[in-house]
């Protein structure tokens, strides 16, 4: 059997060069089969039943798929998958950087022993710095690229590590919760990307990115746990005291007997047995009664006559209520005990009351929503149906209400809120942080909020919204604000910047310096924010190009200095200044002095920006409706309520009829009525049925006892002619985020500025004050509306205009001699059919490109 198997695999196994002998070749060929193929299954003394039952079960499932479509596995189930877990990666990193620090300790000693003088000198510190440093340098760079380079297995992974964005709280939140496939973006399918039903509760619905990788980067769900790594042998002991044969003991026949089923334990074939169902009640017992871990999990599958017992990390887990034929084991007295804080959570777990079920567990599962919908064959109840959606789209108020498309964009507008970011905000110096002045907790909130904290760190102000159209500037989504409100703080926010220093130290001993201000010499006031010290004073107000740091660098930073390099004089000393290229109006919040790794002086400046929203800054509800701020209006002219009530913005309704997000109109009612009566109302999803959401009746009955109109609307007033309105406007309190996209950011203008220095035309982007773009398309719709002349001052007179002499004979380009004040042609040597022509700069470059390349463009003249 052995002989026959490794002549049939001598031919797949990649032959060595040097040797011939037939001894040699089956040994590589055992090799290969013991160790490459099917590493997972071990193989014992050379005993390959293991994997041939492996493979034997491998093609019966293969025939099964091809004969019965039924038995097909959809590759996008979730429980196929496993979160990868770079755990095992980063220990993996670390034997390869030993194995590379042991090489390195075997140099140094081999060394020690051919130079036996040089010896006594070695200090055993020197051997640590030089194999810590080996280990500190390998895993900085490893995490600061999140490149994995594993030589040893020739293993390169990329992009393992990412930057956890502070730029709010809520977004760092749901960065800690995200899932990133290693799956190709680029590719169109839709297979990936679709809402698998295989993700309720584990992964969250709503949450998803827009464009490329929607659907791809998913989020986990409020109440899920990602599995580590548990002990096998114990476990694969227990299981073959419950009965289970052993795969090597049986014979064939046994092998596929119908009623027996086969145990698969973390991918291995472990064995075989003939009551499935019982075995899998035993285990579950085991595991609810603590004996065994809280996340080992058992799966029977009928179709494919298996058994999966699963231990190992990477599973995605979630807590359920044990039913005992459809009657819940958590009764009224530990709901108690639990409120009074005798007992927590994980002694429901202990206690058997919960249970932790992964993807597979739950198909075997009949789990009730509410206690109430129980039947006898019910084996589990919902903890709460809200936490099948993740951290952000928690915050959503009445999300079952709205059209799902609008949660899902909400999700990726909560990230961008302006807010707090955390508690220790101002005392933290990061390279962009947005902060807004007033944050404040929404009056109609829901558990997801409380659970995550967002209450004590929120991100937004409960505005008094009217629905209504006033003037032309609220079309299209656009925001009407009243002025007295922003003068009041509302959406004020700060933007914070740090910029750095450097006190370089050079390689011949000199090092920069910063001087004292010479305050005589400055004539344009470029220094005047400089304290004596030559560094920015914290509260001075910045204006464009003004020096907040007098550093100058030695001109010559290699040739060795013979003196001390602290006595160079002057002139050895270039100016290399760094000044501010903002708006002005900043202000210096805070000046930190530090050294960095290589112990150089390093200065950071934290630059502090106050600003009050204007036309263009975007705002968002959190119902995925966003819209800009159209105009300001000033008070006065507002329209007012019978109360004296006048709103903070105006809403155009005709964001309502397509976006259907009706939970935005909920949210309104019910801030209304927590103002009215002075408590939060909640709008946690699905809640109406458990009492985490207020109903709209209850709330309409609050608005009705407060002297409010059921539906929420009022008696308005204008504030242009002082006559009530002919219609109620439907009124009140709605959390508004204001969103880091401002109009201060993004706002860019050029008549001339810096040019490329090879092609002559105007820089790109914004950063580098760089020229607006005519692309092809607006060139299209020029030459459409018979604007030619526009075209040639665009494309050309603006741009990169140039003089060049061109031979009418030739068509070849030719050159300027100043001496003789006339063209000359290179190729026919004479100036006597030269003609002068204006042309972009960069055409005449690429004539000159190509002539380089041996391909000669010549241009044909004619009189115009």
């Amino acid at each position: 059997m052995k002989k026959s198997l490794c002549q049939n695999y001598t031919m797949k196994v990649k032959r060595p060069t040097y040797s011939s002998n037939s001894a040699e070749k089956e040994g590589a060929a055992f090799s290969a089969l013991r160790d490459v193929f099917l590493a997972n299954v071990p193989v014992d003394q050379d005993n390959f039943q293991k994997k041939c039952i492996y493979v034997a079960v491998m093609m019966r499932r293969i025939m099964d798929a091809i004969l019965n479509k039924d038995a097909m596995d959809d590759k996008d189930y979730v429980g196929n998958k496993r979160l990868e877990l770079s755990g095992q990666l980063i220990s993996l990193l670390f034997e390869d950087l030993f194995k590379s620090m042991t090489t390195e300790v075997k140099n140094l000693t081999d060394k020690m022993l051919d130079k036996p003088d040089k010896a006594k000198n070695f200090d055993i510190c020197t051997l640590l710095t030089r194999t810590r440093s080996i280990i500190t340098l390998g895993l900085e760079r490893t995490l600061s690229t999140g490149n994995f380079e594993i030589k040893r297995f020739r293993m390169e992974r990329k992009g393992m590590t990412q930057v956890l964005q502070r730029l709010s709280f809520i977004g760092a939140l749901g960065h800690m919760t995200r899932v990133s496939p290693q799956f190709e973006k680029s590719r169109k399918v839709s297979g990936p990307r679709a809402l698998q039903p295989s993700q309720w509760g584990m992964l969250c619905p709503c949450d998803t990115p827009e464009g490329e990788s929607c659907g791809l980067v998913k989020n986990l769900a409020l109440m899920t746990h990602v599995t580590t790594d548990e002990e096998e042998k114990p476990l694969i002991s227990l299981f073959y005291s419950l009965d289970v044969a052993r795969i090597e003991h049986l014979f064939a026949e046994e092998l596929h007997t119908p009623d027996s089923f086969l145990v698969i334990f973390n991918g291995l074939i472990l064995g075989k047995h003939r009551r499935p169902l019982h075995f899998a009640t035993r285990i579950r017992k085991l595991r609810r009664a603590g004996e065994i871990g809280e996340f080992v999990s058992v799966y029977v599958n009928e179709k494919q006559h298996c058994v999966y017992l699963a231990s190992d990390g990477g599973r995605v887990c979630r807590p359920l209520v044990i039913a005992d034929k459809g009657i819940s084991r958590i009764k009224q007295h530990h709901m108690k005990e639990l409120m009074d804080g005798v007992c927590t959570f994980d002694d429901f777990l202990r206690d058997g009351l919960l249970e932790y079920l992964d993807v597979n567990e739950e198909n075997n599962a009949l789990i009730a929503l509410y206690e109430g919908d129980a039947t006898s064959e019910t084996t589990h109840i919902e903890i709460e149906p809200f936490t099948i959606l993740g951290v952000i789209a928690g915050l959503i108020p009445y999300p079952h209400h709205n059209q799902s498309p609008r949660n899902t964009y909400q999700c990726a507008m909560g990230k961008q809120a302006m807010g707090n970011i955390a508690f220790n905000q101002l005392r933290r110096m990061d390279s962009l942080l947005y902060l807004l002045v007033y944050p404040q907790r929404p009056l109609l909130t829901t558990k997801t909020i409380e659970l995550v904290g967002y209450d004590k760190l929120g991100a937004g102000q409960n505005a008094t919204v009217a629905v209504m159209s006033y003037s032309g500037y609220d079309i299209e989504d656009a925001i009407v604000m009243n002025k007295a409100s922003l003068d009041r703080g509302f959406g004020r926010c700060i933007v914070m910047k740090k910029y750095n220093a450097i006190i370089q130290k050079h390689s011949n001993d000199t090092s920069d310096r910063i001087l004292r201000p010479n305050r005589t010499a400055d004539t344009a006031g470029r220094m005047q924010i400089l304290d004596d010290d030559g560094i920015a004073a914290p509260g001075e107000i910045l204006r464009p190009y003004d020096i907040y740091i007098n550093k100058q660098s030695p001109i010559d930073t290699r040739t060795p200095k013979t003196g001390s390099a602290a006595n160079l004089p002057d002139s050895a000393y270039r100016s290399n200044a760094q000044s501010f290229k903002g708006n002005g109006g900043e202000v210096v919040d805070r000046v930190v002095l530090c050294s960095d790794k290589d112990n150089n002086m390093c200065i950071k400046f934290l630059i502090r920006h106050t600003r009050r929203p204007e036309l263009g800054d975007k705002f968002s509800s959190r119902h995925g409706q966003k819209g800009v701020c159209g105009t300001i209006v000033p008070q006065e002219d507002f329209p007012f309520s019978e109360k004296g009530i006048c709103p903070d913005l105006i809403m155009n309704p005709h964001g309502f009829p397509s976006r259907m997000t009706v939970g935005k109109m909920i949210e309104l009612l019910g801030g209304k009525a927590g103002v009215s009566c002075g408590r939060f109302h909640y709008g946690s999803a699905f809640g109406e049925r458990s009492g985490h959401a207020d109903k709209v009746e209850t709330i309409s009955e609050t608005l009705v006892s407060k002297g409010f109109n059921y539906s929420g609307k009022d008696f308005i007033y204008s504030g242009i002619t002082g006559c009530p309105l002919q219609a109620y406007i439907f009124m009140g309190p709605i959390y508004y985020q204001k969103l880091k996209h401002m109009v201060l950011d993004k706002m860019h203008a050029r008549g001339s500025g810096p040019r490329v220095m090879l092609t002559r035309q105007p820089t790109e982007g914004r950063a580098r004050n760089g020229g607006l773009r005519v692309g092809e398309m607006e060139r299209d719709c020029l030459i459409a509306y018979g604007a030619s002349m526009l075209i040639y001052e665009r494309l050309m007179l603006s741009s990169d205009p140039f003089e060049v002499q061109v031979c009418t004979a030739c068509g070849l380009l030719g050159y300027y001699n100043h001496k003789l004040k006339t063209g000359i042609c290179s190729s026919c040597k004479n100036g006597d059919n030269i003609s002068t022509m204006k042309l972009p700069y960069a055409c005449k470059l690429m004539i000159q490109e190509l002539q380089s390349m041996n391909i000669v463009p010549r241009l044909k003249l004619a009189d115009a």
